[in-house]
């Protein structure tokens, strides 16, 4: 029997599936955020101070300059190149890239961690049991007078 979209999406939703990605969203959509701030507060300006002042986001090659008519009306708009806003955002791609890296690496030791205890506890529960049945062995045994 073939189920409705109806009802796989019902499953789908009530699985916590949406939910999850809907959250995932929302985080990574605010830590994006929090690093633009922090590219355009910290780094940006520490580069530009190398690079003589100069702000990144208004660098561009201009192709074809503005030209205007003897009123000064714009006839056509400038043609450029803004180099600048791309390397930005690749700046900002970068970090954004390397600080989830460092996320994810810290959550999957954390998990790693609580996985090794969840098997320590296990054999801890083993060795518990192993031990109660050699000390069972070794009394003797009323019943059997």
């Amino acid at each position: 029997m073939r189920k409705s979209i109806f009802q796989e999406f019902k499953n789908f939703a009530i699985k916590g599936n949406l939910i999850d990605m809907a959250v995932a969203f929302i985080m990574g959509g605010a830590f994006g955020k929090v690093v633009t701030s922090f590219i355009d507060g910290l780094i940006m300006p520490i580069v530009g101070l190398l690079t003589a002042g100069a702000d990144f986001k208004s660098l561009r090659y201009i192709i074809l300059s503005p030209k205007k008519d003897e009123a000064g009306n714009i006839i056509h708009e400038e043609i450029a190149i803004h180099y600048g806003a791309f390397i930005t955002a690749m700046i900002d791609f970068l970090l954004i890239a390397f600080f989830m890296f460092l996320m994810v690496k810290a959550m999957n030791k954390a998990r790693e961690k609580l996985e090794l205890e969840k098997i320590q506890d296990k054999m801890t529960r083993e060795e518990e049991l192993l031990t109660e049945i050699r000390d069972l062995l070794k009394t003797p045994n009323s019943t059997q007078d």
